[in-house]
Formats: C-alpha cells, sequence, structure tokens
C-alpha cells in the first residue's frame, strides 16, 4: 500500500463536511481517477494528502507512517502535487524547472544537470523550447508540461494532479495524459482529477467522492 485514509474527516470553517468517516487504499503504482460533482472534494482529498489542507478527524498514512509525523517539506517530495492552472515564475524554463531545489528544505538533494533537464523537455515533446527560453513566453499548454517536469525532477513516489488537462489544447492534453500512463508503468502513483467522461488510458480505478465518503471501482 502507499497512501490509506482511516476514518477521515474533514469540512471547512462554517461549511459543510467535505469527508466524514472516508476509508480508502491507494496502491503503489497505480493510477487511480477522481471523479465526484463540482463542490463534492476532489481537489480537497488531494490537497489532504499532501498536508496542504488538515484532517479533523481520522488519520491518512504514507507508507505506514502517519503524514503529521513527517515534515510537510519531506512528504511533498515524495508526493507531489500539480495545480490546475500552471504557476511560472519571471525568468528562464532552467530558473523555473531548478526552483525546488533553491529551498532550504532541498538543499540535500543534487539539481539535475542541463542534459537531464533537456532530456524531459523533449519527452513531452516541447518542440522549440530550450532551458533558456522565456517562461512567460510559454502557452498553457507547455507551462503545464513544464510544472509536471518540475515536480518529477524530485521523483516522488506519488503525483497528484488537479485537472491537468481542464485548459489545454487536445495535442497538450494528449501529451500529459500519456506521461501519466508512463508513470504509473514506472512505478509512481497517480491520482487525478478530470471532469471528462472518458477515461484515460492505463486508469486502474476510478474513485468517487459519494455521501461524504470514498468508493473505488
Amino acid at each position: 500500500m502507499c497512501l490509506t485514509l482511516e476514518s477521515v474527516s474533514f469540512s471547512y470553517p462554517n461549511g459543510p463536511a467535505i469527508l466524514h468517516d472516508a476509508n480508502l487504499t491507494f496502491e503503489q503504482g497505480a493510477y487511480y481517477l477522481v471523479r465526484g460533482p463540482s463542490g463534492s472534494g476532489k481537489s480537497t482529498l488531494l490537497r489532504l494528502l499532501c498536508r496542504l489542507e488538515e484532517i479533523q478527524a481520522g488519520s491518512i498514512q504514507y507508507k505506514e507512517c502517519d503524514i503529521t509525523d513527517i515534515a510537510p517539506a519531506s512528504l511533498r517530495r515524495c508526493v507531489a502535487y500539480v495545480q490546475q492552472m500552471p504557476t511560472l515564475l519571471p525568468g528562464t524554463v532552467r530558473d523555473n524547472l531548478l526552483l525546488p531545489f533553491s529551498f532550504h528544505s532541498n538543499k540535500n538533494v543534487t539539481p539535475p544537470a542541463d542534459l537531464e533537464l533537456t532530456g524531459y523537455l523533449d519527452s513531452f515533446l516541447l518542440t522549440g523550447i530550450t532551458l533558456d527560453s522565456e517562461a512567460n513566453r510559454l502557452s498553457v499548454g507547455q507551462s503545464q508540461r513544464i510544472c509536471l517536469i518540475r515536480s518529477l525532477l524530485l521523483h516522488p513516489e506519488v503525483i497528484l494532479l488537479d485537472e491537468p488537462t481542464a485548459s489545454l489544447d487536445p495535442e497538450s492534453a494528449e501529451v500529459v495524459l500519456k506521461k501519466t500512463m508512463e508513470l504509473s508503468r514506472q512505478g509512481i502513483t497517480v491520482i487525478m482529477i478530470s471532469h471528462s467522461e472518458k477515461t484515460p488510458e492505463g486508469v486502474n480505478q476510478i474513485v468517487s467522492i459519494l455521501d461524504k465518503g470514498l468508493v473505488a471501482q
């Protein structure tokens, strides 16, 4: 097992419960698609898994260790979160890819060399984009792929994708979906939110948020 929720409950202040006594286990290397009505708590679920939100009851375990016993920065190296709208800082593509390695929490992690970074750009079909390209000139689809690469550079074992194709053109969306399938086949657990009725190739299980609980099919 990789991530396990045991009797998890969560609600926002002065709001209704999002999860109540929810239980689910995510297996290592599987590809999960999270579905549910708008406002049901799909994004909240991903944020809980990497401690961007804190549960109010129950426990979440990563590799049988309670995530509250893991430093947030350490947890997020292993359980990486990629938000729906890509966020890049002013500067070059290289600057943005290497951003996580400038954080104090990653001071002991060796940054990848340009050759490795260029290999990632090629594998994500970022034709014409170099490490010296200005980030503010990239399209939304290109920016999303850069954000995904940036998360992968820390070699996470789980990647959380919050509707990564929602704002992408069909070609960019196809590239992202193909890469997520490849990641799961490499042993990385992929947990992805999608509103699309089409189930991406490679998905092992669909997780639905129903009546404040979690159901895997």
